[in-house]
Order: structure tokens, then C-alpha cells, then sequence
């Protein structure tokens, strides 16, 4: 008897029985355990992550002080340098996990040591003579550290925009600068921030933005290099700007580097519409920020928290001191919520570097710079009769000193015309180092410049004589006030009204008491200039650097006042070519005393 035909739905139902018969037969059932390996992973709700923050470098590689030519060495026991830091960041990464750790730096890296002068001036990064110069020994380290981003500091713009550029074509990562901006269109001259994405398996990326904020002050501390090229305005006024378009990007986090203090003061006063260190109220006024690594004032601040007052949440802000003395660790927990991420913790520590070795990779890749630098500070420029410390500088007139007052007036001297050449010619002059000592004998590089650590250049600014009685006022609350018949302690006298050492000028070519029994503003007594007292419309030219001509510390007059001279020459080069000229340094040439401080009139040394 013939089959019936199978038709085709008929043979497709069977087939799939069977196959599905055939394949029971052939498998073992699986258990409920394996049933439940087979399934996809569930979704991470939670998760972490770690941002490692430093700040104010200023150049230190290793755990080294060029000015003494030995190893770093402070009261506190600190030590110094990114290869130290390196080895914290090894360990972070190492206990967390490479891709829950991002590295940000928050300004002021190129500038500060010997390393730093010698790849400005000596070989610099941007060339000689149609050569291509050499990389800089930040950008190595720095790369090899792999950053992810790091804020402008001031000290960036110190040795001109040109160099500036080169090292950031070094870095490969970002130098970010928000409210560092083009004087002609007021666009951005740096990246604003960077966005970077921490991987979540199963679950989307964490956005994390990063946004950097720069000092204001830099208009005035760098005019000669910024002026009419670039513009700065206010943190908080950029921060504005940014955060909501960083969170409009789906930014999960939002954090900040500002190269600026927390406590919402200025050193130059009203100089500036902006203020100096704004970060604290950043964090206050602009709603949508995580966290803020801190910069600009050396100071260590493990933690502080601001309150935003628009929004009742807290912020989390740390400054990790300075020089790769400390690494601050921010701890970031994060919950996913319908499908976003939202940040449910954030901590901030700080660790020190002085309880690890250095890295051997940074060391292996610098130690030839290094060396470099160390051969030349230690360069003979020629021989002292005698040796000139600087330890009682911040109150006694002594020889130290006035070798710095010596040099700038005879600078400015050679620069003046006609006219203000017949001014009375004084100097002012702050005393950078109490540790500073230029030895009997052999004189190298390194002694000049432990006096004078900063690349400051020279002006001649024209004041009156009431002008000067008032620079002098602003100088003198540098003491605390001691009455009459009150034994002075010089560990206790000075630094009032938090007036470091570099804000403190001295002046020579005039002589002057400063009565410390008085109250601040009538300390000044018996100011005269050729031993005939100062008069009010009597004007001189003011040998002077070019951070306090354009307004740094706030001194009053000085940045309004008229332009007699000024030069790109830095005055602790100069110093180092007066010696070398005279091959030999004595202080009978230049040492006068010509201030002194009283109680009540009566010296009190």
C-alpha cells in the first residue's frame, strides 16, 4: 500500500522532536548550579574607584636639594620628588587595580629647582640655534607615571609661553586651563578638561571629568610674558561655565584640579577682580563637583569638606603639600541606578612619600639629567673673602642681603636715562632663604643661587618718598608687635598676619628703623636717604623684582607706579656674573647696615 506524502509542516514538527530527542538522550541533565553558571552575570550595582592627586612639583625629581648638593632634608622629615611618588602610585594601582586608578596634578611643574632653570635657560627644551632642545625631565617622568591630566600653575608662564607649549608637546596628557584664555578672542589658550572613562565589566563605563582651573594672579606675577597674549579670569566664574556642560556630556563624576589655595584670600588685595585661592568657594558656589584636588599654597590638607549651598551636598577637597612630599588619595564608591552611575562616597587621604624608596624606573630614566644639573651648580664662579649666611636675614641688616641690593641697583643703574639717572637709586629685596650661605672660599653656582631661588627679573619703579614710608609700613607688619621692656624671640617674631619670608622686603640705599613696640602703620622711624630725612614729594627710582612691580604680595604702589627700567635678565643670573667678574666676593664692597629694628626706639640687636 502505497505511503501518503509527508507534507512540509508535518516534516518540519518531526524533525524538530526528534532533534530535540536525540539531543536529550545524548546530555546528561544539567544541575541547578550549572544551570546558573550558564546564565550572563548580573550587572555590578556598586563600584570604586581611585583619583591620586599631586600638586607644586616645582621639578623635583629625586629626593634632592641642588642648593646644598645632598640629599632633602627638614625638621619634619620629609622627602621629595616624583620618583618617590611614582612608588606610592605603583602601590595604589597595584592594590586596586590598574583600571580603577586615574593620576591628576594640579600645577606649578616646571619651575623651582636647579633641573628646572637648566632645561629653561641652560639647555632649553625649546632649542638653540635652529636645534631641537631635549625633553623635559618632568615630561619624562610624568608620562612614564602616566597622568591622565594636570592643571597650569602659575609658575608655568615664568619662563614664556614658548616653553610653556614645548613642554606641553611633551606631556601626553593634557595641561588643562578653563579660565586660561586667549587676550584677543577670550576662547580658551589651554583644553578646558578632559573627560576619562573608568571600564565597569557588564555594566556601562564610569564618565569621570576632569576640569582644570588656573591662578589668577598670574596676570600680575607674569605680566611681562602673559601681557596682551593671554587672559585670566576667576575660578568660580569658569567653574560655572564647565561643570553643568560636563555633566550635560553624561559626566558620572565630576572633579576638579585648581592651582589655587582653599581659604578665599588674595596676596595682591583688590589688584585683581578675581580671587587668589578660590578653591573652597568653588566647591560653595558651583553646584555638580565631586571633589577638587588643591594647589598653589603648599600647605598639607589630607581632607576638608565644603558644604555647596545650592545643593546641601558636600564637597571633598585635599592639597597634598608640595615638592611629591604627599599623595593625596580621593575614594570615590559609586551605585548604579537606572542605568546611571551615582557617586555615594567620596574620601580624600594624603600618604607620605618618605615611607617608600624611589622608583627604580624613574630613576633609571633621569639620573643622567640629574647628573647633568648637579655638575652645573657645582661650577666654580670664583672665591669670598668671607662667609655670608642668611640665617638672621629676617631681622638684622646683613651682608647676605645687601650683596642682592648691590647687584639690582647696579643693574638698573647701567639701564636709566638721563633724567632718572639724577633720582636718588635704592633697592628692596626679600630674603628667600634662611638657609642660604655663601662660604669662604670657593664660590660655585649653587651658593648664588640657594640665596636667590627664585627666576625673578629686575625693574626700576619710580616711588615718593611718602610712597616708600608706606611700602615700608606694608613691610614691617611682617613682625609681630613686641612692646617695650618684652624680651624679642626671634623664633616668635616674625611671619604675622601669615607674611612669609619671601613677601618681606628689606630696603638699602635709604636708612630706616622699624619700631616692632608699635602698632602696625607707625613703625616706620627715621627714614633717610644721605643722611637727610626722606621727604614726602622727594622721589626715587626703587631697584625691584618683577613679582612685586606687577603687584605680588599686595605691596601698595609699587604696580601703578612709573617705569624707570626693566630687563628680561633674572637677578639670580646677574648675581652669578657679578661674581664671575669680580672673581671674587667681598663684603666691604657692597655691606652697610642700614636698618634695624627698636623697641621704643632702642635697637633690639
Amino acid at each position: 500500500m502505497p505511503v501518503p506524502p509527508l507534507n512540509r509542516r508535518e516534516f518540519v514538527k518531526k524533525s524538530a522532536v526528534t532533534g530535540a530527542a536525540v539531543a536529550v538522550a545524548g546530555t546528561v541533565a544539567a544541575t541547578p548550579a550549572q544551570a546558573a553558571q550558564r546564565k550572563p552575570p548580573k550587572p555590578p550595582r556598586t563600584w570604586s574607584f581611585s583619583i591620586l592627586g599631586t600638586t607644586d612639583l616645582h621639578s623635583h625629581v629625586f629626593d634632592w636639594d641642588y642648593y646644598t648638593d645632598a640629599a632633602y632634608q627638614d625638621s619634619k622629615g620629609n622627602s621629595v620628588g616624583v620618583a618617590r611618588v611614582a612608588t606610592l602610585v605603583k602601590q595604589q594601582r597595584a592594590a586596586k587595580g590598574e583600571d580603577r586608578v586615574l593620576l591628576v596634578d594640579a600645577g606649578d611643574i616646571i619651575q623651582g629647582t636647579s633641573l628646572a632653570y637648566y632645561y629653561a635657560r641652560v639647555d632649553p627644551i625649546v632649542g638653540t640655534g635652529g636645534k631641537r632642545g631635549p625633553r623635559h625631565p618632568m615630561a619624562i617622568a610624568m608620562n612614564a607615571m602616566r597622568y591622565d591630566a594636570a592643571a597650569l600653575g602659575n609658575h608655568e608662564f615664568n619662563y614664556g609661553i614658548e616653553t610653556l607649549r614645548r613642554f606641553e608637546e611633551q606631556c601626553h596628557f593634557p595641561l588643562l586651563g578653563a579660565n586660561a584664555l586667549d587676550a584677543k578672542t577670550l576662547r580658551p589658550a589651554f583644553q578646558p578638561y578632559t573627560v576619562k572613562r573608568v571600564r565597569v565589566p557588564g555594566a556601562p563605563d564610569i564618565k569621570v571629568g576632569i576640569l582644570g582651573l588656573t591662578n589668577p594672579g598670574i596676570a600680575l606675577w607674569d605680566k611681562d610674558n602673559v601681557s596682551g597674549k593671554m587672559a585670566f579670569t576667576g575660578l568660580v566664574e569658569q567653574a560655572k561655565k564647565y561643570v553643568p556642560r560636563m555633566r550635560a556630556l553624561g559626566c558620572d563624576v565630576v572633579f576638579l584640579t585648581d592651582h589655587s589655595g582653599l581659604d578665599g584670600s588674595s596676596s595682591y588685595g583688590d589688584e585683581l577682580p578675581y580671587v587668589e585661592n578660590a578653591s573652597n568657594l568653588v566647591a560653595q558656589q558651583v553646584p555638580g563637583i565631586d571633589a577638587i584636588l588643591v594647589g598653589h599654597t603648599h600647605t598639607e590638607v589630607s581632607s576638608y569638606t565644603v558644604t555647596n549651598t545650592e545643593t546641601g551636598k558636600d564637597v571633598v577637597l585635599s592639597e597634598p603639600y608640595c615638592y611629591g612630599m604627599r599623595l593625596t588619595v580621593f575614594d570615590f564608591e559609586l551605585e548604579l541606578v537606572h542605568g546611571q552611575w551615582k557617586v555615594t562616597s567620596t574620601k580624600a587621604q594624603t600618604l607620605n612619600s618618605n615611607t617608600v624608596e624611589e622608583d627604580a624606573e624613574i630613576t633609571g630614566l633621569l639620573t643622567a639629567d640629574h647628573d647633568l644639573v648637579v655638575t652645573y651648580v657645582n661650577t666654580p664662579v670664583g672665591t669670598c673673602t668671607a662667609d655670608l649666611s642668611a640665617a638672621e636675614a629676617c631681622w638684622k641688616d646683613v651682608p647676605v642681603m645687601d650683596f642682592i641690593h648691590q647687584v639690582q641697583t647696579a643693574a638698573v643703574a647701567t639701564g636709566l636715562s638721563a633724567a632718572d639717572a639724577a633720582l636718588p637709586l635704592i633697592s628692596v629685596a626679600a630674603p628667600f632663604s634662611r638657609t642660604a650661605d655663601i662660604p669662604q672660599g670657593d664660590v660655585t653656582i649653587r651658593d648664588v643661587a640657594g640665596l636667590y631661588i627664585y627666576d625673578n627679573t629686575l625693574y626700576g619703579k619710580k616711588l615718593t618718598g611718602a610712597q616708600l614710608k608706606d611700602y615700608l609700613e606694608y613691610a614691617a607688619k611682617y613682625y609681630h608687635q613686641v612692646p617695650a621692656g618684652t624680651k624679642v624671640d626671634t623664633a616668635t617674631l616674625t611671619n604675622a598676619n601669615s607674611f612669609w619670608d619671601y613677601m618681606y622686603d628689606t630696603a638699602a640705599g635709604v636708612s630706616y628703623d622699624i619700631d616692632i613696640a608699635q602698632p602696625e602703620g607707625s613703625r616706620i622711624k627715621n627714614l633717610s636717604h644721605a643722611g637727610t630725612p626722606v621727604a614726602d614729594d622727594q622721589v626715587f627710582v626703587v631697584a625691584v623684582n618683577n613679582y612685586r612691580a606687577n603687584g605680588g604680595s599686595g605691596y601698595p604702589h609699587i604696580a601703578a607706579a612709573d617705569i624707570a627700567y626693566s630687563s628680561t635678565n633674572e637677578i639670580r643670573q646677574l648675581m652669578i656674573d657679578y661674581v664671575t667678574a669680580k672673581g671674587s666676593l667681598d663684603p666691604a664692597d657692597f655691606a652697610a647696615a642700614n636698618w634695624q629694628l627698636t623697641q621704643n626706639g632702642t635697637p633690639v640687636f
